[in-house]
């Protein structure tokens, strides 16, 4: 992955910072993480923010191999 340094507000690290320690993730972890939450409601400005984040969580457990057919639960 390519990485590049930014200029970013001291608050917005100090905030990434304390949220990123609550969460387990790194401050540039925790700032991807908005970032990538943020990029996700700008294009999809009609979902509401639990959707988006229940996507990213199921994205995150089929990438574990955490999925199970939703039919064969209620089977």
């Amino acid at each position: 992955m390519a990485t590049a340094s930014i200029r970013l507000d001291e608050a917005l690290v100090e905030k990434a910072t304390i949220m990123g320690k609550a969460l387990n993730r790194t401050t540039p972890k925790q700032i991807e993480h908005w970032a990538k939450i943020g990029e996700m409601m700008e294009d999809n400005p009609e979902l509401p923010y639990e959707f988006v984040k229940q996507a990213i969580i199921a994205k995150a457990e089929k990438e574990a191999g955490k999925l199970e057919e939703w039919l064969n639960s209620y089977l």
